[in-house]
């Protein structure tokens, strides 16, 4: 018997489709329980979302969960990413990848250690430190988990601190759906909005990011925001006022969507705006060819960890983000 707690696991579904000689015709569905009620469960499946009325359901059960992603799938959504969201100054240690944006984002300021960085892991920490060190900025290092979790080791033994644990979260576009509902919280009309996608931000849209991101944008975010052959900035006017902004770009060879600052302004937040945002840049990636979504969550965000699961993400891996401590007093 499901119980809340199954939500946002992997079930099997067996279900009662008719009735042939008297005798129950049953049909099997495979998907992440992504809503549980007294009347009706929903599932996120391969073609898409399935929601089936509780007494259809014959027998229902978890099934184990899918086989972690190769490293190499870890690392070709990291690039994935690092090309959706590029800072302006890079360098390379072996394959590893230095970056630097004036401080805005820890993304675009840390070391991404993917490949081998062509010496030892002591000394390709060190280089780390002194790169970072160099330019006036805290070494950062963005640790993939499992798969880094050796530099991980490393940096434990420096005394590095780790910030939250993000989920990098992806979604076949296939798959990609409304929510069946608002993010959790008492129930609200939804609202039907019309979602523009234009090519560079305004900057009615550019305050939104500013204030999500505290402070103002410097001209590295400004890159970073545009500097992708493939980008577009989702927006929808409510009442002739900027109410939700997105941004979705395509990278990884034309394959992943890339979803990022999505955000509502409070006063239209639980409408379901920011679900018609990630339809219309899906609709928009889907239509040059891209097939699959991601975006990072940090765990601790229950409100939007639960809407992106009634979208129908699922955790592909994670990362922490790794300080390094503040350097001891000079002699």
């Amino acid at each position: 018997m499901l119980r809340q707690q199954d939500v946002g696991h992997r079930i099997v579904v067996r279900r009662i489709v008719g009735i042939r000689e008297g005798r129950p015709l049953f049909s099997d569905a495979l998907g992440e329980l992504v809503e549980l009620s007294e009347t009706h469960l929903t599932l996120a499946t391969a073609q898409g979302r399935m929601r089936v009325p509780r007494d259809e359901v014959h027998r229902a059960k978890r099934v184990p969960p899918a086989r972690r992603p190769t490293a190499a799938a870890v690392v070709d959504l990291e690039l994935a990413a690092d090309e959706s969201w590029p800072a302006p100054v890079r360098d390379r240690l072996g394959d590893w990848l230095l970056r630097s944006a004036e401080g805005w984002t820890g993304r675009a300021n840390s070391a991404l250690p993917v490949g081998d960085p062509d010496r030892p892991l002591p000394a390709a920490v060190d280089a780390v430190e002194r790169w970072y060190a160099d330019r006036g900025r805290p070494a950062l290092v963005n640790t993939p988990l499992p798969l880094a979790a050796p530099v991980g080791a490393e940096l434990d033994a420096r005394g590095w601190s780790a910030g939250p644990l993000v989920l990098v979260q992806t979604v076949d576009l296939a798959a990609l759906s409304a929510p069946t509902g608002t993010a959790p919280g008492p129930p609200v009309d939804l609202v039907e909005a019309r979602v523009d996608l234009v090519e560079a931000p305004s900057d009615d849209w550019l305050a939104i990011a500013t204030a999500r991101k505290g402070g103002g944008l410097p001209d590295s975010a400004h890159h970073i925001l545009t500097a992708v052959d493939q980008v577009r900035f989702a927006q929808v006017y409510v009442g002739g006022t900027l109410a939700a902004i997105a941004r979705g770009t395509v990278t990884g060879g034309g394959r992943w969507l890339g979803l990022g600052l999505i955000e509502v302004v409070p006063a239209a937040r639980r409408q379901g705006l920011a679900g018609q945002l990630v339809r219309g840049l899906a609709d928009w990636a889907r239509s040059g060819g891209a097939t699959h979504a991601f975006l990072q969550v940090e765990q601790r965000n229950v409100a939007a960890v639960a809407l992106y699961r009634k979208l129908g993400f699922t955790t592909h891996h994670t990362y922490l983000t790794r300080t390094a401590p503040p350097p001891g007093p000079t002699a």
